[in-house]
């Protein structure tokens, strides 16, 4: 999966766009995940871009390949934004994704802690960079 950063979330909350087409992996996410964080769910790029035109995302959790492109092209269209999501992508994608301007990546199968934990520094990252 490939993680992205704009605006600060609350304090005890993140907030995280989670742009993965496999039901599976979202409703193991929403299992796993701190119950004050808020989720929001885009199958696609284009469901993605329609969400952050409206709501202000410091994190975005997507699957390397989507039904309508991949996470590099998420990342160009989160760019011109003003204060962009930090993204993440699967090992395999890991140099590229940090050359490009990524923040971190996670493997499949998740470990739960490091996923957590992760996501969490991200967090916190958007709110020391927006």
């Amino acid at each position: 999966m490939a993680l992205c950063n704009s605006s600060t979330p609350p304090e005890s909350e993140l907030v995280v766009l989670v742009v993965n087409p496999h039901k599976d992996d979202l409703l193991s996410l929403r299992g796993v995940l701190p119950s004050n964080w808020t989720l929001y769910i885009a199958g696609d790029a284009v469901e993605a871009k329609q969400i952050l035109g409206q709501v202000s995302v410091p994190v975005i959790l997507c699957e390397s390949e989507l039904p309508d492109g991949n996470w590099k092209d998420l990342l160009a269209a989160v760019a011109g934004l003003r204060n962009p999501p930090l993204m993440m992508a699967d090992e395999y994608l890991w140099a590229e994704v940090l050359n490009l301007g990524g923040y971190d990546v996670l493997a499949k199968p998740f470990n739960l802690i490091e996923f957590i934990q992760v996501l969490s520094m991200a967090g916190r990252r958007a709110d020391l960079v927006g």
